[in-house]
């Protein structure tokens, strides 16, 4: 089964880091969130995956075509011009790069790189930004289970203001941030068969407007709920307190 990454978007609200490069290759401990995010696939033995690129592109296609030589340890013979390569500590991943288009929606780039999925298996799609302590495996087997054409994975982020309880007009509670703000959102993650794809079209579609409506409203759309760590790197300080979870060894997405 293969892995399909939407890595070609601006990163606008990030623009402190994602001027120099796509927002999935801004890093956290030292390795880009497009890494993290295979690696938790690559966990459930997922390690075919099919990268959409767009904007500052090359620096994703840099990163991979060097990643052998910045992860091994190597002899230089000069005067023969090779490189030998002795322990090598890279992942035994297939990685597809595709360059969808820089002004593509994320319908548009699913659709660029259809010729390279299996037209008779299902596949998974995520976006290049966010982590998850997420079951794969399960999350795989429910979609094959109801037998529909798509699924998503059901979140509720992390909450951002505090909530008040209140009796009348007396506060009885003060509750710190709940998480989702007591609702769920596309948490990304999805399961696809082929046939969704139909759906997009073409470049200006946008893959959560048309394509997912259109499914839930076909009764086509099933939602896998996950009440574990989700987080997506929208801003700066979500990449900071990725990166502080990840610093302090207890990172939950960590394989």
């Amino acid at each position: 089964m293969k892995t399909v990454i939407l890595a070609g978007g601006l990163g606008t609200r990030i623009s402190e880091e994602s001027h120099l490069k796509p927002k999935p290759m801004i890093e956290i401990g030292g390795r880009p969130i497009l890494w993290h995010i295979m690696t938790l696939y690559a966990h459930y033995g997922l390690t075919d995956f099919v990268v959409c690129l767009g904007y500052r592109g090359y620096v994703v296609k840099e990163y991979f075509a060097n990643y052998v030589l910045h992860n091994a340890d190597l002899t230089v013979d000069l005067a023969r011009g090779a490189i030998e390569y002795h322990a090598r500590n890279h992942e035994p991943w297939r990685v597809t790069l595709v360059d969808t288009g820089e002004q593509t929606m994320t319908g548009g780039r699913l659709k660029r790189v259809a010729s390279f999925l299996d037209p008779d298996e299902p596949f998974c799609l995520t976006y290049g930004d966010g982590v998850a302590d997420l079951d794969i495996s399960a999350l795989v087997a429910f979609h094959k289970a109801h037998g529909r054409q798509a699924t998503v994975t059901a979140v509720a982020p992390p909450g951002r203001y505090g909530a008040l309880e209140l009796s009348g007009e007396r506060v009885e509670r003060f509750v710190e941030k709940p998480p989702g703000d007591n609702g769920l959102i596309n948490g990304g993650f999805f399961v696809l068969q082929p046939e969704v794809i139909q759906r997009v079209a073409g470049d200006a579609t946008i893959w959560e407007d048309e394509p997912l409506t259109s499914l839930a409203a076909d009764g086509e759309l099933m939602a896998f709920r996950h009440n574990g760590f989700w987080a997506a790197m929208d801003t700066l300080r979500d990449k900071n307190i990725l990166e502080a979870l990840w610093a302090s060894g207890e990172a939950p997405w960590r394989r």
